[in-house]
This record gives C-alpha cells, structure tokens and sequence, in this order.
C-alpha cells in the first residue's frame, strides 16, 4: 500500500532542519500503576490493526514521497523507557521532555516514539508520544491515541469536528469576503513582535492547566464567547503579565489560530486552516480583555476566514504553485504573526492506560524560525492543559508564562462568579 502525502503534508516536512523538528509531543501524566516498557508495546501491538497509520513510514523519491507500509515494523523500536535513580521533580521532567523533544525522528522508520519517564515525585510516570505533524494533526492525534492507548471501556462520544464549509455565493459576495479576507489575513503587522528572533536547537517546556467547565461558564456568562475565546483572552493576559516581567512594551500581538478541516469519514492526512487574530495585551482588565477577543473571532467565524483561506491557497495552488508558495511565505512571516495557539478536543470523559488514569495530557508543538513561541492547549475530562514550547536562547523565563496563564484564568473563572478554576498541580506536570 502507498499513499501520496498531501500538499500540507509535504509543506510540514519541508519546515523540519537543524534547528527545527517536525514532530508534536503529547505529555501523558499517569497516576500510579505499573507501567513498563513490555506492557506497553503488547498493548499498542494488540491493537494497531485500529491505528494503520502508526506502521506508515516515508518512500518515494524526495520530490514526490509518499507514505508505505514498513514491512519491517518493530513496535519494539518505537517504545522504550527511561527509569530515573531519583523521583523526577516538576522541573526535571520538564527538562527530560525538551530533551527529547529536541530529537528529530528517524525518517527510516515509522515517524511516532514514546517515552516512559518517571518516576514522578508522589508516584506515577509521563508517557511522552512524539508523533510528526506530517502523519498526523493534532485531531488526528487524539483519534490515535483513542484507538491504540486509551483503554477499552464504554464508547465515548467522538469530539465534534465541522465539516468544510461550501459557499454557493454569487460573484458580488465573494469578492467582499475576498477583500475583507486580504486585509484581515494578509495585511502584516507594522510592529516586531517579541518572538521574532533567529531560533535554535534548545527547547524550554512549560505546562498550565484550568478547569475546562468552570472556564467554559464563566466565558459564556460574561461576554458570550467560547473555550477557545476565553484561552486566547487568558493568553493575553499571561503575554502581558510577562512583558511586564521584561519590561517591554505593550500592545497588540497577533496570533494564528489553526483551524482543522478534518471530518471523522475523511482523516487521511493534513487538511488544516487558520486565521488570525490580535490579542488585546493593551487592554488591562481581564473580562475587557475576552469580550475584546470575542469580537474578533466572531468576525472570522462569520466570514468562515478559515474555509475561506483553504480555498483560496488551493485554487491558487492548481492556478500557480509558485504563486501560491509566495502567498505561503507572506503567511508565515513574523510579521504576519507573533506566535500560533492551537486547541484541540481531547477525551471527554477521564480515559487509562494499562489501568494508571490519565491526569493530565499536555501537547507540545515546534516552535518556527523567527517564531520562538509556541502555545498548544488540549483538553482531557474537565482538565484543559495549555503546553509551552519556546526557543530556550530566546525565552529563558517560560516559566513566568505559564504561572501567568494559572492566574489569568483564576481571575476570569472568579469573574464569572463560578470559583476557583486553575488547578495548580503538585506533582511533576506543574507549570512552576
């Protein structure tokens, strides 16, 4: 069996270089169980019937790859465990995680490993899943990890997933939308932003996490808005906080938000979007600061920027790929944003693997030349966890950001009148 990698796909393998991976990373915490190396292999092994992807590796010439069964798959090559002489600290496990996050993925092999680390301080292990952004999105991701590492129990609602969305619209219509698509999407930002510096090969990691429910009340009472407004607002707040902390200017930064076109009928491959919005880090109080954010995302919501965009570069792309690479440069310029935030749906109800239940899963993505911040927010249960990736010679004070986002979402889940809404984590996940 082959399979020809998508346009998206090609492009993602075309980011990876020294200085930059191709892979995302899921930081699985587990309570206490027995968890090795062995069980975990059998386990997968058991059940990547329900996974093929996992035994796809790259062929075909560089110019035209495409995706293979590896007739020499080994499960045994892609899971393996490091056990620590001494219990791992919040700090020492997220040191071991940027140290393999830093580690490209053999390209002659399936492109997925895991990691077992630990033990943690108070018990358990992280399971860390190095999974390239090639073979899989983060939606994708999640459906993976459903049919190969949550254990087997009732059937769990699938996360909701939008279909494209098609415009039978007349010709006056969509020149509107066009230009209006242009100025919010194209046009660069007039300001440096303050990741917009050459990167490296040294990741610093960082984790937060907030109540998903409590976070969800409190955004729809006080402005209306949804999970994925009140993370871009509790973001803002955090920005600010830590450029406060450097003492450097504030104001506006802009910021990409992906947007996954998938559909459980149609997972092959990537098929994402985006669009862009400015994040209000001007605006000092935190319930100004989400309605802000709302009208924003409420304007690209209503003019679908994200299918919009999708098809746009498409039809440029069949009209003039060099036309459309020239688009695709414009969009990744640090200009054209400071940093992307990506949220995605996890399990709904509380999952386990090998009977240790999953406490938290916090997905950590590569940052981009220029681009030294990184910010993935997935959720789990009630537990909505925000993972950090920044370039460790550009952001050494990660650390300030996300004790920032534990109390920036305190303040709006208190806002709304719904209690206390961060759960500050003891055990090695901690954000501090």
């Amino acid at each position: 069996m082959t399979a020809p990698l998508t346009a998206e796909d090609r492009a993602i393998l075309e980011l990876e270089g020294p200085t930059v991976v191709g892979h995302t990373c899921k930081v699985i915490t587990l309570g206490t169980g027995a968890i090795t190396a062995a069980a975990l292999q059998a386990a997968v092994s058991r059940r990547l019937a329900g996974a093929p992807r996992l035994t796809w590796r790259l062929s075909g010439p560089p110019t035209e790859p495409e995706w293979c069964v590896d007739p020499a798959f080994d499960v045994q090559e892609h899971i393996s465990e490091t056990r620590s002489p001494a219990e791992l600290d919040s700090v020492a496990l997220r040191a071991e995680v940027a140290r393999l996050f830093e580690q490209h993925l053999d390209r002659r092999r399936p492109l997925w490993r895991m990691d077992l680390l630990g033990p943690l301080v108070g018990g358990g292990t992280a399971l860390v899943w190095r999974l390239h952004h090639a073979l899989a999105d983060g939606t994708t991701a999640m459906r993976l990890a459903r049919s190969v590492l949550w254990d087997i129990g009732p059937a769990q609602p699938a996360a909701r997933t939008s279909p494209p969305v098609t415009h039978a619209a007349d010709d006056v219509r969509r020149r509107h939308h066009l230009a209006g698509l242009i100025e919010r999407e194209f046009l660069p930002s007039l300001r440096r932003s303050p990741f917009d510096l050459p990167i490296g090969p040294d990741r610093q990691i960082a984790f937060a996490q907030t109540s998903l429910s409590r976070l969800r009340t409190a955004a729809r009472s006080l402005a209306g808005a949804t999970v994925n407004d009140a993370v871009l607002a509790v973001l803002a707040g955090a920005l600010r906080t830590w450029m406060l902390h450097r003492h450097g200017p504030i104001r506006r930064v802009r910021v990409k938000v992906p947007v996954s076109l998938q559909n459980e009928s149609a997972p092959a491959g990537n098929h994402d979007s985006f669009f862009c919005v400015g994040l209000p880090l001007d605006v000092p109080e935190p319930v100004a600061r989400l309605r802000a954010v709302r009208r924003e995302t409420a304007l690209r919501k209503s003019s679908h920027d994200a299918e919009e965009m999708a098809e746009l570069l498409d039809k440029l792309g069949r009209a003039s790929p060099r036309l459309r690479r020239w688009c695709s440069e414009l969009q990744a310029a640090p200009r054209a944003f400071a940093l992307t935030v990506s949220n995605v749906p996890g399990p709904r109800q509380d999952v386990s693997v090998l009977g240790a239940e999953v406490e938290a899963i916090h997905s950590i993505a590569e940052v981009g030349e220029r681009h030294a911040l990184r910010v993935a927010v997935v959720s789990v249960a009630d537990r909505l966890c925000f993972g950090l990736c920044g370039d460790r010679g550009v952001i050494a004070d990660l650390d300030v950001l996300a004790a920032a986002i534990d109390d920036e979402a305190v303040a709006l889940v208190a806002a709304g009148g719904t209690g206390t809404g961060a759960t500050r984590q003891g055990r090695a996940g901690g954000g501090r």
